[in-house]
C-alpha cells in the first residue's frame, strides 16, 4: 500500500501519513546516538563518534559543531544532510547579527531552520532532510536551553533527551537516573557522569575513542563551548567502571 503514496513528498496516504517524512525520520533514528542534558550551570551534548583505523587523525571530524557565540548542535542521520543544515544554521545566525547587531535568540534560530526543513516536506521535487538535531545554547531571556528537531520540521525544548539509535532506551535511562534524584538543575559534572552511564549501556564497543562530548557554559559573561578531550572522557569511564564493579561486589556479597 505504501508504494502507491511514497513516490511524492506531497502525497498523503488515506491514513493522513507522509511516507517520505517517515522514511527520513527512520533514517535519523537508525544513525549514531546523541544525547543532551540541561544542567544548572550549562548544557551537555554527548554523541557516538565514527572511528576507523584508516581515518587520518590529524584531520578532526567533529560531530558537535559551533553555530555562533552562544550555540552549538549535533546532527544524527545522513551526514551530508547534516552538513548542509549546519551551514544553513550558521548563515541564519550571521544574517541576524548583520541585520540587528546582536546574537540571535536560541529558539528563533531553531525555528528558522525548522521552517526550511518543513518546506522540504511541502513542495514537489524535493525530499526531506534525513537528519535529527540537538541544539544547546544560551541567551539573555531564557538562559541555558536544549532543543530537539526532527526531519518533519517539528521542534521542542527538553530537560534531557536522546536521538538516534536506541534513543528509546536511552530516554528511559535518563528518566531513571535523573528524576528519582529530584532532577531540576543538575550540575555539569553530574550530567557528565549520567551521560557516560547512559551511553555505556546503549552503545556497543563503548570506549573513550568512540565518544564525543561537549559542554556549553558561561564564564566571565562569555559563553564557552568546550569539547572534552579523550583523556577526560577516559577518566569518566574509569570512574563509571569502578562504581559498577563496587555495585557488583556488593550484590555478590549480599544477595
Amino acid at each position: 500500500m505504501a508504494r502507491l503514496y511514497d513516490s511524492r513528498t506531497t502525497i498523503f496516504s488515506p491514513e493522513g501519513r507522509l511516507y517520505q517524512v517517515e522514511y527520513a525520520m527512520e533514517a535519523a533514528s537508525q544513525s549514531g546516538t546523541c544525547l543532551g542534558i540541561l544542567a544548572r550551570n550549562g548544557v551537555l551534548l554527548a554523541t557516538e563518534r565514527i572511528t576507523n583505523k584508516l581515518l587520518d587523525s590529524s584531520i578532526p571530524a567533529y560531530k558537535i559543531c559551533r553555530l555562533n557565540a552562544d550555540m552549538a548542535c549535533c546532527a544524527t542521520g545522513n551526514t551530508a544532510d547534516g552538513n548542509v543544515l549546519t551551514s544553513e544554521l550558521r548563515l541564519i545566525a550571521q544574517r541576524y547579527i548583520s541585520t540587528y547587531g546582536e546574537v540571535i535568540p536560541c529558539e528563533q534560530l531553531v525555528s528558522n531552520l525548522c521552517d526550511v526543513k518543513q518546506a522540504y516536506t511541502q513542495y514537489g521535487g524535493k525530499r526531506p532532510f534525513g537528519v535529527s538535531l540537538l541544539y544547546m545554547g544560551w541567551d539573555t531571556r531564557f538562559g541555558f536551553q536544549l532543543y530537539q528537531s526532527d526531519p518533519s520540521g517539528n521542534y521542542s525544548g527538553w530537560k534531557a533527551t536522546c536521538i538516534g539509535r536506541k534513543s528509546g532506551g536511552a530516554k528511559g535511562m535518563l528518566q531513571q537516573e535523573l528524576f528519582p534524584k529530584e532532577y531540576l538543575n543538575p550540575t555539569l559534572e553530574d550530567a557528565k557522569d549520567v551521560a557516560i552511564k547512559v551511553l555505556a549501556m546503549t552503545l556497543d564497543g563503548f570506549s573513550a575513542s568512540k565518544l564525543e562530548m561537549a559542554t556549553l557554559e558561561r564564564i566571565d559573561n562569555y559563553t564557552s563551548c568546550k569539547v572534552l578531550d579523550t583523556t577526560e572522557i577516559q577518566k569518566r569511564i574509569e570512574k563509571y567502571n569502578k562504581v559498577q564493579a563496587q555495585a557488583a561486589k556488593r550484590t555478590f556479597c549480599y544477595p
